[in-house]
C-alpha cells in the first residue's frame, strides 16, 4: 500500500483567500453605495469641503471617529444629473478609528436618475483582513495584538475595472477580470457580483489562486465561487488544487468559516479526487473535513466508495473501502485512516533479478475493518507513507509470486485480527496475526503447506535481501532444485513464529511415475520458521506424523527445502504402518515396495532415543543416544540405530565397548510335544524331550554392529569394538566373530500370518565358542535351528570342532550336534555318526537328588 496523501487542506486556501478578497470588496462597495446614493450631490458636497492644496477631501464621521474619507483632486457636475469625480482615493475605517481599506480610481460617474454608479478605468483596492467581533476585553486585546503584528502580511491588493453599482438593488457587478495579490500569493477571476443587502458574493468564472506553503507553490482553480457573508459559507464549483506535481479536485465544495475567518468545515460532493506527486490517487463520491483554529485539518470523512491507487517504482496498489475516517496531527499531517464495511488492497510488484528474470509478486488484503497509520517519508519532506495497517473481523492476506515464465506460487495468511508494519519505501516488513491464524502455501513444484495457530508473527525480507538469499541458494543447490527452491516463498517470509495450538500440514508434490509420498502433520505449542534453509523449529511438546510414523520430542527441526528433520531430547517414535506406501490402503498397480521398517512383525514398532535425524531423500531415520527399538517381544538397542525406509533396512552400531548393540528376538523353539528332524524313533530321548517346554523363548545377542533387512527377514551382527558377538538362548551361549539370524513371520492365535516374527535359524561364524551346562564347544561355525532345537558346530579340516565336558573329557568330529531338548550331543565323522548323552543337572536332581554326572555314550 504505497498511498501518499498530501495536503488535504489545500482546498481551504481557495475559500480563505477568496474570503479575504471578497470582504474587502464588500466593504468598499457597500460604503461607496452610501456615498453615491445622495440625490443632492454635488450641490450639497460643498458643505463638508475642506480646501487642500491638492484637491478636495470628503469626510463622513460617525461618533468620535471617521467612518470613511473620500479625497478627489477634482469633481465635475455633468448634465442629466450625472456627477464625475477624478483621482479618487477612499479610506474606510473601523469602529476603533483604525484604517481598514484603501480604494483608488481615476474616475467615477454616478447617474442620479437610475441610481447606477460606474467606475471608468481601473480600480485598485488595498484591503486588510477583517477581524472577528470582539466578545470580551480579553478577546479584544488578543485580536488587536494579532492585527497590529500581522497587518502588513494580511493585506490584499485588488485590481479590476468596469465596476457597476445599482443603488436600488444594491448589486455591485463587473464583467472584467479581477486580480488580487497578497503576501501569500496572487489570483484572479473573470466577472464578479455582490449583493449589499444579502451580503452574497459571486465570482462568475475562471477563479484562480497561486500561493506558497513554505517553498512549495500551490495553484488553485475553480470554475465558479459563491460566498454568503452572513452565513460565513463559501461554495466552489469544479475546484482543483495543483501542488508539487499533485492535484486535488472536487465537483462541488462547501466551506464553513468561523467568525475570525478561519475554516471550520469542508464538504465535497459530486466526486472528490486527489493525486500526489509520488503516483498516489485518492477518490470518493463525497468527502468532509473539519479544521482547527489554525486552518489545519484534524478530522476527515469519505463516503460512497473510497478508492486508493498508487503507481511507483514498479509497484502498483489499488485499495477500496465504502467509507474512510481520516485523523491529522496538530501540523495537519495525515496520521490515521479508519476504513470499514469491507476493505480491500491489491498490490503488484515487478522486480528485476541478477539472473535477468523478473520476479512478479502480487498481494491482496481483505478485511471488514482496517486502520492505517502514516508517517513522513524519510528524505522526502511533505510526503507520507504507511507505517502500520491493522485489520479486524477476519482478515485474509493472499499472495502469488512468479519468477519469469515459471509457475505461480500462491500463499495465504488469515486470522481474526492482522497487523502489518511497513519499512522504508512502503515495503511490508511484518505481519502479526492473532486468533485462528492460518498460513497456507503451494510451491512451484506443487507441494502444499498449511500452518495453524493462535498467533502468528511473520517477518518479510527486503527486496535486496531476498535477491541475495536467492543468489546464494542458486549457488549451493543442484540445477534440478533451483527452480523449485527459488520460487518457494510467495510472501518472501524471512522468519515467522506461530504460537498456541500449532498444527502444520505438508503434502509433498506428486512426481510422475513415482509412488505418492505420504503427507506430514505436526502439532506443537510453538513453531518458528527461518527462511535461511527454510527451517521449521517445533517446540513445546511437538508431535510429527508422517507415513505411519509418529514422533514426539522436546524439539523438532524440519527443513521445508529438503524435507529433512532433526529431533532433540526425549525422542519417542512409533511406526504403525498405516499411511505407508506399502500399507493396504496404498497397495495396488504401480505401488512401490518401500514401507515401514520393523523387526519382521506386523504390529507397531517403537523407538526411544535422545536425538533423531530424518533424511527425506535417502529415506533414512538415524536415532542417537541410548536408542531402543522394539516390536512386540523383539527389540534392538545401541548408541546409534539407522532405519532406511526405502531399503527397509536397520543398522545399529557402537563405538563404545561399554554400550554394545543388543538384540532380543523371539525364539519359536521346537514344536510342542514333537521331536526334531535329527532324531529317530527308539533313540531313548522321549522322556527328556517331554520335560522341555515347547513355548517360545528369546535369543539375546550383543555385538559391535547389527544389520537387518526387513525384506529378507535376515539380521547380521559383527563383533566390532566388542571383539566378539555373544548370543544367548535358553539353553546355550555362543561367542563368535559374526552372527546371522533368519526370521520367519509369526502367526496369530488363529494360525494366520501377522503375529510376532521369530528366529528360524541362527548361524555364528569365526572363532565360535559354545557353552551349555558346563560343556564348552569350539569351532568355526555354529548353526542353530529353532525348529529342531539343535546346535550344529563345525570347524575346518585343520581345526575340527571340539567339545569338552568336565566329567567326560573332550570329543571331536566333523560336526558336533547339541540337542537342546535332551542335552544330548551327536558326533559326526569318518562316515559314521555317534551319539553322546549327558544328564542335565535339573534332570538328575529329579532322579533322586544325586550329584551331577555326565557321560559320553557311543
Amino acid at each position: 500500500m504505497r498511498i501518499t496523501i498530501e495536503r488535504i487542506r489545500t482546498l481551504v486556501l481557495i475559500a480563505g483567500v477568496l474570503l479575504l478578497a471578497a470582504l474587502g470588496a464588500f466593504l468598499w462597495l457597500a460604503k461607496a453605495k452610501n456615498l453615491l446614493s445622495r440625490r443632492d450631490l454635488p450641490q450639497r458636497l460643498g458643505v463638508d469641503i475642506r480646501n487642500e492644496a491638492n484637491g478636495y477631501t470628503y469626510v463622513h464621521a460617525f461618533g468620535a471617529h471617521d467612518q470613511y474619507r473620500i479625497h478627489a483632486s477634482k469633481e465635475v457636475e455633468l448634465k442629466n444629473d450625472r456627477v464625475e469625480l477624478h483621482d479618487v482615493q477612499i479610506d474606510l475605517y473601523g469602529e476603533d478609528g483604525s484604517r481598514i481599506d484603501h480604494i483608488a480610481g481615476d474616475e467615477f460617474e454616478f447617474d442620479q436618475k437610475t441610481g447606477i454608479a460606474s467606475a471608468k478605468g481601473p480600480v485598485e483596492m488595498l484591503l486588510s483582513r477583517p477581524q472577528a467581533p470582539v466578545r470580551s476585553g480579553k478577546d479584544s486585546e488578543r485580536l488587536r495584538g494579532i492585527s497590529n503584528a500581522d497587518n502588513a502580511s494580511s493585506q490584499i491588493d485588488v485590481k479590476t475595472s468596469g465596476v457597476i453599482f445599482d443603488r436600488n438593488s444594491e448589486l455591485v457587478t463587473t464583467a472584467e477580470r479581477v486580480n488580487f495579490s497578497m503576501t501569500q500569493g496572487y489570483g484572479s477571476a473573470m466577472g464578479a457580483s455582490y449583493n449589499a443587502q444579502t451580503g452574497y458574493l459571486t465570482l462568475e468564472n475562471a477563479v484562480e489562486l497561486t500561493t506558497h506553503r513554505g517553498a512549495d507553490q500551490i495553484t488553485i482553480h475553480a470554475q465558479h465561487a459563491e460566498f454568503d457573508r452572513n452565513a460565513q459559507v463559501c461554495w466552489l464549483r469544479m475546484a482543483a488544487a495543483d501542488y508539487r506535481g499533485g492535484e486535488a479536485n472536487t465537483a462541488e465544495a462547501r466551506i464553513l468559516f468561523r467568525d475570525d475567518g478561519t475554516a471550520q468545515h469542508l464538504d465535497a460532493t459530486g466526486g472528490f479526487t486527489m493525486a500526489t506527486a509520488t503516483g498516489g490517487h485518492l477518490a470518493a463520491p463525497t468527502a468532509a473535513m473539519d479544521f482547527d483554529e489554525n486552518n489545519q485539518p484534524h478530522h476527515g470523512h469519505m463516503e460512497g466508495g473510497v478508492t486508493m491507487d498508487s503507481v511507483r517504482e514498479g509497484r502498483t496498489v489499488h485499495g477500496t473501502s465504502p467509507t474512510a475516517e481520516l485523523e491529522f496531527s496538530a501540523t495537519g499531517q495525515l496520521r490515521q485512516a479508519h476504513l470499514e464495511r469491507g476493505v480491500e488492497f491489491d498490490s503488484a510488484d515487478a522486480t528485476p533479478e541478477p539472473d535477468g528474470q523478473t520476479l512478479h509478486l502480487s498481494r491482496t488484503w481483505r478485511s471488514p475493518v482496517a486502520d492505517v497509520s502514516f508517517r513522513s517519508r524519510q528524505g522526502a519532506a511533505g510526503q507520507l507513507e504507511p507505517e502500520t495497517i491493522r485489520g479486524t473481523g477476519g482478515v485474509t492476506v493472499t499472495s502469488e509470486s512468479r519468477r519469469g515464465d515459471g509457475a505461480a506460487v500462491p500463499s495465504k495468511i488469515a486470522a481474526d485480527e492482522v497487523t502489518g508494519a511497513f519499512g522504508p519505501n512502503s515495503a511490508l516488513r511484518t505481519l502479526t496475526a492473532a486468533g485462528h491464524a492460518v498460513m497456507e502455501q503451494t510451491t512451484a513444484a506443487g507441494a502444499r503447506q498449511t500452518a495453524n495457530g493462535d498467533r502468528l508473527v511473520a517477518n518479510f525480507a527486503p527486496a535486496g535481501a531476498t535477491q541475495k538469499r536467492d543468489q546464494a541458494n542458486r549457488e549451493r543447490v543442484s540445477e534440478g532444485a533451483k527452480k523449485q527452491e527459488s520460487a518457494s516463498g510467495a510472501l518472501s517470509v524471512q522468519s515467522a513464529e506461530l504460537d498456541g495450538h500449532v498444527v502444520i500440514f505438508q503434502q509433498p508434490a506428486a512426481k510422475p511415475g513415482k509412488q505418492p509420498q505420504p503427507p506430514m502433520r505436526a502439532t506443537a505449542g510453538k513453531a518458528i520458521y527461518e527462511d535461511t534453509g527454510q527451517w521449521l523449529h517445533l517446540t513445546l511438546n511437538p508431535r510429527v506424523v508422517k507415513g505411519g510414523m509418529e514422533l514426539t520430542a522436546d524439539k523438532v527441526d524440519v527443513s521445508q527445502q529438503s524435507g529433512d528433520a532433526f529431533a532433540h531430547g526425549n525422542i519417542k517414535a512409533t511406526w504403525t504402518g498405516e499411511g505407508a506406501p506399502n500399507s493396504p490402503q496404498n497397495t495396488g498397480p504401480g505401488s512401490g515396495s518401500q514401507g515401514v521398517t520393523t523387526l519382521g512383525g506386523k504390529g507397531p514398532a517403537h523407538v526411544i532415543a535422545s536425538e533423531a535425524q530424518l533424511n527425506e531423500s535417502t529415506g533414512e531415520a538415524t536415532f542417537l543416544g541410548h536408542v531402543r527399538l522394539w516390536q512386540q517381544a523383539n527389540s534392538v538397542s545401541g548408541p546409534v540405530i539407522v532405519l532406511n525406509q526405502h531399503l527397509q533396512t536397520l543398522l545399529a552400531r557402537t563405538t563404545d565397548p561399554a554400550e554394545p548393540v543388543r538384540a532380543v528376538l523371539l525364539n519359536a523353539g521346537p514344536p510342542a510335544g514333537g521331536s526334531g528332524a535329527a532324531h529317530s524313533p527308539g533313540q531313548g530321548t522321549d522322556a527328556n524331550a517331554a520335560a522341555k517346554p515347547s513355548t517360545p523363548s528369546v535369543i539375546r545377542v550383543r555385538g559391535g554392529d547389527l544389520w537387518y533387512s526387513d525384506a529378507e527377514h535376515r539380521a547380521v551382527m559383527h563383533s566390532g569394538v566388542l571383539g566378539a558377538v555373544v548370543a544367548e538362548t535358553g539353553t546355550a551361549t555362543s561367542s563368535s566373530d559374526s552372527l546371522e539370524l533368519r526370521l520367519m513371520p509369526g502367526a496369530n492365535a488363529d494360525g494366520n500370518p501377522g503375529g510376532q516374527a521369530q528366529v528360524d535359524r541362527m548361524t555364528a561364524t569365526g572363532h565360535v565358542v559354545l557353552t551349555s551346562e558346563g560343556r564348552r564347544g569350539t569351532g568355526e561355525q555354529l548353526v542353530y535351528s529353532s525348529v529342531t532345537g539343535e546346535y550344529v558346530l563345525t570347524g575346518t579340516a585343520a581345526a575340527p570342532p571340539k567339545m569338552t565336558d568336565p566329567e567326560q573329557g573332550s570329543v571331536t568330529g566333523e560336526a558336533l550336534i547339541f540337542d537342546s531338548r535332551d542335552d544330548s550331543v551327536s558326533i559326526e565323522g569318518g562316515g559314521s555318526k555317534t551319539r553322546s548323552e549327558t544328564i542335565a543337572p535339573e534332570a538328575r536332581g529329579k532322579q533322586g537328588g544325586s550329584e551331577p554326572k555326565s557321560e559320553w555314550k557311543h
